[in-house]
């Protein structure tokens, strides 16, 4: 009697573990795509730095991503369950943010390159690496936690029939699956330098073959992913932007369903046109809210100069 029930019990847990495989799986494959513009946006936090503080900082980006993996997990929980009204909104500004973020650093990168450019030829006070780094890891952590939360969100979507601890678990797996699997790859990613200049040192043709290729490729491949990070900023807020606004999400549907008219490339056009509507929707946000957060940096400095009454 006891092994039956102990076996009936194994078979129990077998049947729960085989129900959340299948449901990480399908999680997975749902925010595949988030991994893709999470892998971009960190990477090229590394940018700037010496080549060995590489790790150390995606370390401790990868730390951030696991804290803020802690946060957002129970609090995507405990909303689904008081207020699943809140989820929405609550993405809907993360988007609005990392829209922000993008346009700011375009902004920045266009508007002042001048200043910079003068700033660098009569500056020689020497940088503050450890501040800079500092400013580099909070970035890419903040960054991190609104890519995260969409990641959390989605993953939550796919389960959100299923009983409380499937959900729990499908989430944690999701979250250390989803980190491991990012700063596995930008720890890679950056190292591949180095992999270069080790493989170009030895005395085979074919490895020294190998190891000029990498060098040739990682500048490249840094350049490439800074650009696909800024504009992974405007296709990931913009999409949850649009996806959040029931008339933006129609116009999205239909513009894409006349794509798939033109001959030929309709079923390229397809997949295509909702992301660059994404991307354009991103933009515009982003320069919404630059102008909305600039003008009210102005109107509080003023505030703030005005001499207080006696």
């Amino acid at each position: 009697m006891a092994g039956s029930s102990l076996l009936t019990l194994i078979d129990d847990i077998a049947s729960l573990l085989d129900d959340i495989a299948v449901m990480t799986k399908v999680a997975t494959k749902k925010t595949a795509g988030v991994l893709g513009d999470d892998l971009a946006l960190n990477a090229q936090q590394v940018t700037g730095v010496t080549a060995d503080r590489e790790l150390p900082i995606v370390w401790a980006v990868a730390k951030g991503s696991f804290k803020n993996k802690l946060i957002l997990v129970p609090a995507a929980l405990a909303i689904s369950a008081l207020a699943p009204w809140a989820i929405t909104p609550l993405l809907m500004f993360g988007g609005a943010y990392l829209c922000f973020e993008g346009f700011e650093k375009l902004a920045h990168k266009y508007l002042h390159a001048h200043d910079e450019h003068h700033e660098e030829a009569v500056s020689e006070a020497p940088v503050d690496q450890a501040a800079y780094e500092n400013e580099k890891i909070q970035g890419a952590v903040r960054t991190d936690f609104i890519l995260s939360a969409e990641i959390v969100t989605i993953s939550l979507g796919t389960v959100a029939a299923a009983p409380f601890g499937q959900r729990v678990a499908v989430l944690a797996s999701i979250s250390i699956i989803m980190t491991v699997g990012v700063y596995g790859l930008v720890a890679g990613i950056v190292k591949l330098d180095d992999a270069g200049l080790y493989l170009s040192q030895k005395k085979d043709a074919f490895q020294k073959s190998i190891g000029a290729l990498l060098l040739m490729i990682a500048p490249l491949l840094m350049k490439t992913l800074s650009v696909v990070g800024t504009a992974a900023m405007f296709m990931v807020g913009g999409g949850i932007l649009t996806h959040g606004i029931p008339m933006a999400h129609d116009i999205s549907h239909k513009l894409a369903h006349s794509a798939h008219g033109v001959p030929a490339i309709g079923g390229l056009l397809e997949a295509i046109v909702p992301t660059l509507f994404d991307a354009i929707a991103g933009v515009i946000a982003g320069a919404l809210a630059l102008v909305l957060v600039t003008a009210a940096k102005k109107v509080i400095a003023a505030v703030k100069k005005q001499p207080a009454t006696p």
